[in-house]
């Protein structure tokens, strides 16, 4: 997420239930994903699937924070436009 909560900043609920919410949803992705992984390795000695896998997740999540913090960014433009006009 763009947005990170530091200390000693206020913040408006609505920000922070938005953190939360898409904390919750990416918790419930890796999840998810960790346990399709788990029952691809039972057996398995290979570690290889598990990182590779691992790095996936984390690519995934990387490119969908950058598209919301892009969309975001679009949107203050536009905002920023529309009340100079």
């Amino acid at each position: 997420m763009a947005k990170v909560l530091k200390d000693g900043v206020s913040y408006i609920q609505k920000d922070v239930l938005d953190v939360l919410i898409e904390f919750s949803s990416f918790k419930d992705r890796v999840g998810k994903k960790f346990k399709e992984l788990s029952k691809e390795l039972e057996g398995k000695s290979n570690e290889h699937n598990l990182w590779v896998n691992l790095y996936l997740i984390s690519t995934d999540y990387a490119e969908e924070l950058l598209k919301k913090e892009q969309r975001q960014q679009e949107n203050i433009t536009q905002q920023t436009h529309q009340k100079i006009s």
